[in-house]
């Protein structure tokens, strides 16, 4: 394996609302909500009938939250 396979992006996943419901530790009604209010990450039709999110942005959707709270308790 070359470096230049160890340091390519890796594709981007779709997740399927059962993961980002893990993932992020919120309902369906409130990731629809947050996402009707450009709060949350937009998702992406995958079929005519199924929808999903991109895996890099629910987590830096997550990450973000986490800095929030950190810069909330910084003096």
């Amino acid at each position: 394996m070359t470096a230049e396979a160890n340091t390519a992006p890796s594709s981007p996943r779709i997740l399927r609302l059962r993961d980002v419901m893990s993932t992020t530790g919120l309902k369906r009604s409130m990731i629809y909500r947050l996402q009707s209010e450009g709060r949350f990450p937009k998702s992406v039709k995958i079929t005519d009938y199924a929808v999903g999110w991109i895996d890099a942005e629910i987590n830096a959707w997550v990450a973000g939250r986490a800095a929030q709270r950190r810069g909330a308790q910084s003096p």
